[in-house]
């Protein structure tokens, strides 16, 4: 899968290329439902299949100093899609001058003339341009004056709830791991390179994998099963593991991490890009009285997590 930058870097073969659009945070169920339309479309006119996206997310350009809110790193969107078997991701940075075009101008100068888009596929609460002022019968409009088909998707339930981003941010902020992966139609992970930690846990006999978890939204801090993919190096692969994410109360630390210890693991990690998949919410954080009470929880821990990852 090619990811495309910006809108002067796009290769020939990608010309006419179907596309959806929007931010596709998490690549939830309802994403999923729009990806598959867009395969089916491109498979059927035998052009290119694709995302429109932008970064950072438009979102967060308006609102600066908003708490985090993303379910995944641009890396591990790419990495999601890239799965799903897209030609391309046209990841466009979101900026002033894009935030000024009016709905007109944005299908003109981004769909039709930058990206020689054929076909455009959005969900049912779309909007776009200066002032969010463009809907979906506004597209649909003006892909009929500017040469581009538009398909414009119904929204997505689940139990009788629509699935969205948001919906999916308060399940894992209350460690609703069963309402949260139903809404994405996979497990919840974050993605990112291995860095280096307070070397803890190997203190204590349990070393671990660390993540900066800086700018995601963050599930209920504690306790989980996981699986561990290892994306790069010699270690490449998957493993079943425990981890806890959270500041660490007990070391009075303050900045959330994820840390996690990979079960029957050797090796050095350090650099390497790592998937965690949280599978079961163990239990909170917890700040015990004593390094002992705190080992013996962690092997209470790891032997809840191996028997329950033994069955999945």
């Amino acid at each position: 899968m090619q990811i495309i930058r910006t809108l002067f870097d796009r290769p020939k073969a990608l010309s006419h290329a179907v596309a959806a659009i929007g931010n596709f945070d998490g690549v939830h169920k309802g994403h999923l439902a729009i990806l598959d339309h867009v395969k089916q479309i491109a498979a059927r006119s035998g052009r290119p299949s694709s995302v429109l996206t932008f970064s950072p997310h438009p979102r967060r350009f308006f609102q600066p100093h908003i708490a985090p809110f993303e379910l995944m790193s641009p890396a591990a969107k790419h990495a999601r899609l890239a799965a799903l078997g897209l030609d391309a991701v046209f990841d466009i940075p979101f900026n002033g001058d894009l935030a000024q075009l009016s709905a007109h101008a944005f299908a003109q100068d981004v769909l039709k003339e930058g990206l020689d888009l054929s076909h455009v596929i959005v969900g049912d609460d779309f909007h776009f341009g200066k002032g969010r002022a463009g809907t979906p019968d506004t597209l649909r409009a003006l892909g009929a004056d500017l040469g581009f088909d538009v398909t414009v998707m119904p929204e997505i339930d689940l139990d009788g709830g629509r699935i969205s981003s948001s919906t999916i941010r308060a399940a894992l902020a209350k460690g609703d791991l069963r309402t949260a992966n139903a809404m994405l139609g996979h497990r919840h992970r974050y993605q990112g390179p291995v860095i280096h930690g307070e070397k803890r846990g190997r203190e204590l006999g349990y070393p671990t994998a660390n993540m900066d978890v800086t700018g995601l939204h963050l599930a209920k801090f504690g306790v989980y099963a996981v699986e561990v993919t290892v994306c790069d190096g010699p270690h490449q692969g998957r493993y079943h593991g425990a981890a806890s994410l959270g500041v660490r109360p007990m070391f009075g630390e303050n900045t959330p991490n994820l840390e996690t210890f990979i079960f029957d693991f050797k090796g050095d990690l350090y650099g390497a890009e790592v998937s965690i998949a949280l599978v079961e919410f163990l239990r909170p954080e917890e700040n015990f009285a004593s390094l002992e009470g705190l080992m013996d929880q962690m092997a209470h821990d790891c032997a809840t997590a191996r028997a329950i990852l033994e069955t999945t």
